[in-house]
């Protein structure tokens, strides 16, 4: 019984952390204990098949790029690339620095390491073929059109945990229903099977939908942008400028006021999807692990407040941001002033030195308030190893996190993207002059002009950067690097950097570029990373998988 009323506690957790109204929260209540999928219990009420479904989307929160795994982002994905720096090599279960900077000796051939996602994801999968099964036979009772729009939901789930199996192995078992005894030994499915499944779950989402549900809840133009994306992935491009335009069609635009509003307000038209925290009730911990090391106890301004300063954006971030004309930064020109008259971008989403923050000045320089330290694989720095500080996921001004816990939202999905995947999906087709438009509206709403790339490659260079700039820290940088084959050229046997910066005795500043990995490490990234290996027990427990069929260098 108490560990049936503790699954219960990670439900009503679930729900909170969605925003979700009170009457779903009540219901899990009304719920029979159980750790088994119960038809009585599911479908005695919509409230209680409503708590149900809102249980699965628990897996999207915890696949968040942004704050998900748990309180202590163990999921920040981007820190996993070249455009975020952790400062721990293992502490708070962050495994970044430990993954990448030991060598090949982090992946072995019994799995996909910190990625391993196989049991989880079939798990989930399980759970939505088991609603989708009973939908039609019990959806009906409780309205005429609850099961169209709730198993629109439902599918939405299952893509993405499809899309995380392909986008971690490549290859994966396809499991459309519930399974018995006799179907465990399955075959590896081919891969168009797989994106076949996605698609068709995505765009049944986007068109049955409840287009009235609050928010936290699945749009049609999330399922739209979702299909954009995948798309990519599957390397259907005329799907993914559909799926686009679909969901534009459905909602989907830019924030008319600026791009910083899209991280300050949950409102942002341009937020398709996002996920709700609330203070000292269900949190997260962005703030200690973003906030700059001043911000600390020793402020006056937040007594008693822990900040670890764990992540900083890589000079290899912050040196890609555009000045506001559009022309390159470069230190040899910039480098008295690096920091002024650069794109609005740059300010939303960076704290560097010099910068104006909560009524004081942001001091990264060498033995300032927010100091930079060197990089130690011994253990946490507790402070910036690369000389910034990134701001796009804190909340300036901003009381009781350091007492309550941080609730700021978290955005799994917004439009920007969707429009960079359409310019992406048209320059892959050779249509440069329009994939220009799109790349042209993300630019053009921070001011900046718009590119005229005459072929894909220069086009594909063009949109790269945006993606990097534009959803930094947003947990699309390391997925998008493998799904490029960028990855082993940007990542393997390299140093990223950061800004050692030093406070001169008449009160100017000297830059120096410096490694923020430590003395003699680089990062590893093999051509075998793209597609990680099958988990040793799918190989075990499936007769119909062998480990002849497991991807190539494992």
């Amino acid at each position: 019984m108490k560990k049936s009323f503790a699954n219960i506690i990670v439900l009503l957790a679930a729900v909170l952390a969605l925003g979700a109204c009170k009457k779903w929260v009540n219901s899990a209540l009304d719920i029979e204990p159980s750790d088994r999928y119960s038809v009585a219990s599911v479908w005695s009420s919509e409230n209680s098949a409503d708590t149900y479904l809102l249980g699965l989307y628990s897996f999207l929160k915890e696949n968040d790029g942004i704050i998900g795994g748990d309180a202590n982002l163990t999921r920040f994905w981007d820190a996993y690339s070249d455009l975020i720096k952790s400062n721990s090599w293992n502490q708070y279960n962050h495994p970044y620095n430990a993954s990448f900077l030991q060598g090949p000796s982090s992946f072995n051939g019994q799995g996909a390491g910190t990625f391993e996602c196989w049991s989880d994801c079939y798990t989930r999968i399980r759970r939505c073929n088991e609603f989708l099964r009973d939908a039609p036979v019990y959806g009906p009772k409780i309205s005429d059109t609850y099961a169209e729009t709730r198993s629109g939901e439902i599918r939405f789930v299952r893509a993405y945990c499809y899309m995380k199996l392909m986008a971690i192995y490549g290859k994966c078992v396809l499991r459309d229903a519930v399974d018995g005894p006799d179907q465990n030994n399955k075959a590896l499915a081919d891969p168009e099977e797989i994106w076949d499944l996605i698609e068709g779950d995505l765009r049944y989402a986007g068109e049955n939908i409840d287009e009235k549900l609050p928010r936290g809840r699945i749009s049609r133009a999330a399922a739209w942008g979702l299909l954009s994306r995948a798309s990519l992935y599957a390397k259907r491009w005329d799907v993914a400028i559909e799926a686009a335009d679909k969901c534009a069609d459905c909602g989907g635009r830019l924030d008319p006021k600026s791009y910083a509003n899209v991280f300050a307000d949950i409102d942002s038209p341009e937020n398709l999807l996002v996920f709700e925290y609330v203070s000292n009730k269900l949190t997260h911990r962005a703030d200690v692990f973003f906030r700059p090391l001043g911000d600390g106890d020793q402020d006056g301004k937040h007594p008693g407040a822990n900040v670890y300063a764990v992540f900083g954006p890589t000079s290899e971030l912050v040196d890609s941001y555009e000045m506001a004309d559009g022309t390159p930064f470069s230190w040899s020109t910039h480098g008295d002033d690096p920091y002024t008259g650069r794109e609005p971008r740059f300010y939303a989403s960076i704290l560097y030195n010099g910068a104006t923050w909560e009524g004081r000045t942001i001091e990264t320089y060498d033995g300032g308030l927010d100091k930079i330290v060197a990089f130690d694989v011994s253990g946490a720095a507790g402070s910036t190893v690369t000389g910034y500080y990134l701001r796009k996921f804190i909340t300036e001004n901003q009381e009781g996190w350091e007492k309550y816990g941080s609730d700021h939202f978290s955005i799994f999905q917004r439009y920007s993207e969707v429009l960079l995947n359409k310019a992406e999906a048209l320059a892959q087709k050779g249509d440069c002059e329009l994939a220009n438009i799109e790349l042209g509206k993300v630019r053009g709403r921070v001011g900046l002009p718009a590119k005229s790339g005459t072929t894909t490659e220069a086009v594909m260079a063009d949109i790269k950067h945006e993606r990097m700039v534009e959803l930094a820290g947003e947990g699309r940088r390391f997925w998008d690097l493998r799904r490029w084959r960028d990855a082993v050229e940007v990542i393997n046997e390299k140093n990223f950097h950061g800004c050692w910066i030093t406070k001169n005795d008449d009160g100017t500043f000297t830059y120096k570029q410096v490694s923020c990995d430590g003395a003699g490490r680089t990062h590893t990234f093999l051509e075998s990373y793209y597609a990680f290996a099958l988990p040793i027990t799918e190989i075990s427990n499936n007769e119909l998988i062998d480990q002849k069929d497991n991807n190539p260098g494992w």
